[in-house]
């Protein structure tokens, strides 16, 4: 088989593992607090929201790896790599938690966490770029949508010196953003005349009709 032409199936089969890996790595990071009851719950509070900010981000990449890998006719060598520096940047999310769980959570924290929002990103973009220049099929995501999610984590980067809630507020911005479903017309859902094509079938062909007895 020619390096041009693999599959996409393992390359979305070794993603989902790793993935699968780096939320199992963060859940096994909060640590039950030495106090009982509501104090122990205001100790631990800002490592719980920052655990459920960090799953649903890496939840959302997940879903559009999905809708990504599904637009993919043909794997090439720069997919492969593209794919597997985006999951070394996703993999960082653990070590910045431990980071803050450790550290606490500070401006620098604040900060250092947006970066790791930013680099995920940004080899999203850039694989997403790759897809794009061998597929004909629809994208499931625009450009204008990932560059204002990359803006916005750029712009939590400093805003964390000043403010660590307005930082964690953009990075939420985006979250929302993307756990809306993208369009029909973005994933090709009602172009019947496409999905027929992809099952072999003529555009628009009507059943055979029923044989008369």
């Amino acid at each position: 088989m020619s390096s041009e032409n693999l599959s996409p199936a393992r390359l979305e089969a070794f993603s989902d593992g790793v993935i699968a890996v780096i939320i199992t790595i963060m859940v096994l990071e909060l640590k039950v607090p030495a106090q009982d009851g509501p104090a122990g719950l205001r100790v631990v509070w800002p490592m719980l929201f920052l655990y459920l900010l960090t799953f649903v981000q890496v939840g959302i990449y997940w879903v559009n790896h999905h809708y990504l890998v599904d637009e993919v006719e043909s794997v090439s060598h720069g997919i492969l790599w593209a794919n597997l520096a985006f999951l070394f940047f996703l993999s960082l999310f653990p070590f910045v938690t431990l980071w803050i769980g450790t550290r606490g959570l500070t401006n620098f924290s604040t900060a250092l966490y947006a970066v790791e929002s930013v680099l995920p990103g940004l080899s999203y973009s850039v694989l997403w770029a790759a897809v794009r220049s061998r597929s004909r099929n629809p994208p499931h995501a625009t450009w204008g949508k990932q560059i204002t999610s990359l803006s916005l984590y750029l712009g939590a980067i400093p805003v964390a010196f000043y403010s660590r809630g307005t930082s964690l507020a953009m990075i939420c911005v985006v979250s929302v953003m993307w756990l809306l479903p993208p369009r029909p017309d973005e994933t090709g859902e009602g172009d019947s005349s496409q999905s027929a094509a992809r099952a072999g079938a003529p555009p628009n062909s009507a059943p055979p009709p029923a044989e008369k007895r």
